[in-house]
């Protein structure tokens, strides 16, 4: 065990002091020249397809999720026939 904590004490220092390899871009402008165009299109949709997927499978969640909870809660309220 005491090997593993000297290899990730190693890893972890060596991460942490290394220089950057490259430099990445500043793509903030960008991005707010896309969320703040005027397209018509809503905030959390200007993003392109893979917000729209995104948002389309959460709503999909959601909607299932309240569908069976509502299920779960008349299965409970209701009571069983006892023949």
């Amino acid at each position: 065990m005491f090997r593993h904590l000297m290899v990730l004490r190693h890893v972890s220092r060596r991460t942490i002091s290394s220089t950057a390899r490259r430099q990445a871009g500043n793509k903030v402008p960008e991005w707010q020249r896309t969320f703040q165009e005027d397209n018509g299109l809503p905030v959390h949709l200007k993003g392109g397809a893979k917000d729209a997927i995104l948002y389309r499978l959460t709503m999909g969640l959601t909607v299932l999720g309240t569908g069976s909870v509502m299920y779960q809660l008349i299965g409970a309220a209701v009571p069983k026939k006892n023949n």
